[in-house]
């Protein structure tokens, strides 16, 4: 007699796990590809779930890309705490070990700069949330420049932080237009550090 062979039951995956598997999806897809060359369609087929699963747990790809920004806000945070914090006695020694590690981390193949950057320029309406988002994460990170501007002993450190953010953001877009890993990404690191030195000479008295 024959005998039909046995299917594996497929085991629906939890809610959670549908969330983690549509934001790795989104990390990869959003970043990579950017986020209005890529459609529910490929989310989901990337992810392995289907579209309910989707609008379940994001009710649209909209609330996705904010929930991707937000996953990304943190690991950008992450790295950030993670320099500063290899020269907690030394503020001006900081920024410059932002840069470099940044350096070393642009150097990969496949790296496409900023997240945050690369979203602003797919959606031209400011009012857009995901615009939004990124504003909070850049008036942020200025903030944060501005702060630790001030303990390295300037005398204007919100002139100084406007001109290291700039540093920074050229080095995003260089990093596309140059190409990942070119010499004058890391160079950034010594731009940043001569701007605090002349900073600091230019103090009165």
């Amino acid at each position: 007699m024959n005998q039909t062979p046995h299917q594996p039951v497929r085991r629906p995956i939890s809610a959670a796990h549908a969330q983690a598997r549509l934001l790795d999806a989104a990390d990869e897809l959003f970043y990579r590809e950017g986020v209005r060359n890529v459609g529910v369609d490929s989310l989901v087929a990337r992810a392995g779930v289907n579209k309910m699963s989707l609008y379940r747990q994001f009710e649209s790809k909209d609330a996705l890309l904010l929930a991707y920004l937000e996953r990304q806000d943190a690991c950008f945070w992450e790295k950030f705490d993670t320099s500063i914090a290899k020269h907690p006695d030394a503020p001006r020694l900081q920024l410059p070990q932002f840069l470099r590690d940044w350096a070393q981390r642009a150097s990969v193949p496949d790296y496409r700069g900023c997240p945050f950057v690369n979203v602003a320029a797919e959606f031209a309406d400011p009012e857009h949330p995901a615009r939004q988002f990124v504003l909070r994460n850049k008036t942020r990170l200025l903030t944060r420049i501005t702060e630790i501007a001030g303990a390295s002993g300037v005398a204007d450190p919100l002139t100084l932080a406007y001109g290291i953010a700039l540093m920074i953001e050229g080095c995003y877009a260089a990093s596309q237009t140059y190409g990942p890993g070119h010499p004058m990404l890391a160079a950034a690191a010594d731009c940043v550090a001569a701007m605090i030195d002349r900073a600091e000479r230019l103090q009165p008295g």
